[in-house]
């Protein structure tokens, strides 16, 4: 028993193994420990006490209850029950009150083994089916902003120009927003966290900060950590000012790269939505526990429920572009704006 002991503690130890392979040679061994009884013991033995082997049966009746789940452990306490009668049948020992009481105990503790590992067993799944879904999801909204961030720009700011051009340039222009419709229903069906949209503007600028045409990094490895500064001086120009430190600002190269993407998505919604020479500003600071970057331009603000009612409509630039970018780094943004005064994005993200 004690050597049989030590050999399942191993077997069932190891997942790929807890077959009926395993399970059949456990019950026989059990039975046969207790038929062995007859051997080691008298009849007025077992008229005092459950025979040894007894208590040790339990192990195998509860590796059935698992494995085969609650019918198998009934199955396994019935045939302990008729097994230990005819034992006391073939030594000439009295059935007694404690025989009935050992099935019924085995059978009580089987039934509830194997419904806990029946829904452990379950639980398990749906979590891995949601950890499966979750991934996907991810997967898709990081597809979306890639989308967002080039074909629909491109196709928003065909359908204006051919609108504003006229003639032929006009049908391409219609074409174009038919397609941009589309495009847009298709990669903002099903996705969740469009709690909330931006009207962002067809601004073709959605490239990403960091990389070079070859498709890489711009000279960084995944890992390293690059200058925040060197990706968001990029935006600069005759209407936006960049404000940063005088020391490096480091951060790990993708969450530089995605913070940087969401800056330039800010700048791309003030280019559009904003009178035409808006000035704009951008504000880095490097802060012991996390990394801030503000954008605030004097443009008009947003009129009141006009983030609700781009969300409605399925846009995407605050809602991935930006936001999303940052709850996948485990950061913070904030809008502020005042209708007349501006908008001023804040976008925070901790250093871990």
């Amino acid at each position: 028993m004690s050597a049989w002991t030590v050999a399942t503690t191993y077997g069932y130890a190891r997942p790929e193994h807890r077959t009926w392979r395993l399970l059949t040679a456990d019950l026989a061994v059990a039975f046969a420990c207790l038929f062995a009884t007859a051997f080691a013991a008298t009849p007025f033995y077992l008229t005092q006490a459950p025979p040894l082997s007894g208590y040790w049966f339990a192990g195998a009746a509860l590796a059935a209850s698992v494995i085969w789940g609650r019918r198998g452990a009934a199955a396994v306490a019935v045939l302990y029950g008729i097994c230990d009668t005819t034992l006391r049948v073939i030594m000439g020992a009295a059935v007694t009150d404690a025989t009935v009481r050992g099935v019924v105990l085995l059978l009580l503790s089987g039934l509830a083994v194997g419904y806990m590992a029946r829904v452990a067993g379950q639980a398990e799944a749906r979590f891995a089916r949601a950890v499966a879904l979750e991934a996907r999801i991810r997967e898709r909204e990081q597809l979306a902003r890639s989308i967002h961030d080039s074909v629909l720009q491109v196709l928003s700011l065909v359908r204006r120009r051919g609108a504003e051009a006229g003639g032929e340039a006009a049908e391409l222009g219609r074409m174009a927003g038919e397609q941009e419709v589309r495009l847009r229903a298709l990669v903002a069906d099903g996705l969740p966290g469009r709690a909330s949209g931006d009207e962002e503007g067809p601004a073709v600028s959605g490239r990403r900060p960091g990389r070079e045409a070859g498709g890489g990094p711009g000279g960084a490895v995944p890992d390293a950590s690059v200058d925040l500064r060197e990706l968001v001086r990029r935006a600069e120009s005759v209407h936006v000012s960049v404000s940063a430190p005088a020391t490096p600002v480091t951060l790990p190269a993708r969450t530089a790269e995605e913070l940087a993407a969401a800056v330039l998505a800010a700048l791309d919604n003030v280019r559009w939505h904003c009178p035409r020479g808006t000035r704009a500003w951008v504000l880095v600071e490097d802060e012991e526990d996390a990394v801030t970057v503000s954008v605030r331009d004097e443009g008009p603000g947003i009129p009141p429920g006009r983030l609700e009612e781009a969300r409605s409509d399925g846009r995407l630039g605050v809602a991935q572009s930006v936001r999303g970018r940052l709850r996948d780094l485990g950061g913070t943004v904030e809008y502020v704006s005042v209708p007349g005064q501006g908008t001023e994005v804040e976008m925070r993200v901790p250093r871990r």
